[in-house]
């Protein structure tokens, strides 16, 4: 018997029509809601997200929450409701969430947490948080000062007996701030030189470059000339406490040294330019091990509760070396 070649062109049409609606509908789909796009660093961590995505072959639902909290909750409540596969959030703040997240369970979607810590009544809530170690961060920006105040034999600039640290501190709530301020306080309650350093003031700047610039512009009218170092929460407020330092006629970096966090390009050409002299890194390129962590949890996988990506320190001396490798 004599089959067609159009009965068989028709028939491997079908099949390949078939085997492509499977795929499309075996695909993995995960709904995503960033806090916004206050800095350097969270722009860097919403490109990676959306290009591990791809990279992965995830159909990633993206909702940008515009730095407010309410915003968030409607976005992981949309994402129930289209019954995705998994929720990823970044939690503007540590608290307020145990109601949604509630729903998500009642809907059987895990969460997945990325960058920031919650506070839940339930660890249950969610499955894993994937980041970095914000409270580790603080500590390495302490322990960098006090090496670097010892090996310089720095004195301070008001002619007294003690160092004089100001701080730009991140969102009020926000866990990065908190874990830092602790990290930073404890790492200076555990050193030897502990006596030598005073914290002269500490006040939000929100994360942001403007905010940064108009709080240093309130630290310097208050204390002058009695500031030896400024820690930055980010870098981001660090670049533009830079701007209040230079209009006030001071030099960043010299006479008040700058250590900031994240590690972000900004950053690496001020230390180039004499500007700062330190950043410890907060690696935004989460994207990868999310989406990694997110497929074991959807094949019914253990997972760890806490998943940290590699970071490093960044003196000045490194930042011509360095910054050529820098991806953010």
């Amino acid at each position: 018997m004599r089959i067609s070649k159009t009965l068989i062109a028709v028939g491997l049409g079908a099949v390949l029509a078939a085997t492509s609606f499977a795929q499309a509908e075996d695909k993995i789909v995960i709904g995503f809601s960033q806090i916004g796009a206050e800095s350097e660093w969270r722009t860097a961590n919403t490109n990676d997200v959306k290009a591990a995505a791809e990279k992965h072959g995830i159909e990633l639902k993206f909702s940008d929450a515009q730095q407010k909290q309410e915003n968030q909750i409607k976005a992981i409540r949309t994402f129930i409701a289209q019954k995705v596969d998994l929720i990823g959030f970044v939690p503007i703040v540590e608290t307020g969430w145990d109601n949604i997240l509630r729903e998500a369970k009642r809907a059987k979607i895990p969460v997945l947490i990325m960058d920031r810590d919650l506070k839940v009544s339930d660890d249950s809530l969610y499955v894993a948080k994937i980041g970095t170690d914000t409270y580790t961060e603080g500590k390495k920006a302490f322990n960098w000062i006090d090496e670097y105040i010892t090996k310089t034999n720095r004195t301070p600039r008001n002619g007294g007996d003690k160092i004089n640290i100001v701080i730009l501190e991140g969102t009020v709530g926000a866990s990065a701030a908190t874990n830092r301020g602790h990290g930073f306080n404890d790492a200076l309650a555990e050193s030897p030189n502990k006596d030598k350093y005073a914290i002269l003031a500490s006040q939000t700047g929100d994360f942001t470059r403007a905010k940064g610039q108009e709080v240093m512009e309130s630290f310097l009218k208050s204390y002058g000339k009695d500031i030896d170092v400024l820690f930055s929460q980010n870098d981001d407020m660090a670049l533009g406490a830079i701007q209040a330092i230079e209009a006030a006629g001071l030099q960043p970096g010299k006479d008040i040294i700058i250590v900031g966090c994240d590690a972000v390009k900004g950053m690496f050409q001020a230390m180039i330019d004499g500007k700062a002299n330190c950043t410890i890194e907060c690696n935004p390129l989460q994207g990868d091990i999310f989406f990694e962590t997110a497929k074991k949890i959807l094949a019914g996988e253990p997972v760890e509760k806490s998943v940290y990506v590699e970071e490093g320190v960044y003196p000045a001396e490194t930042a011509a070396e360095v910054f050529p490798t820098r991806k953010y």
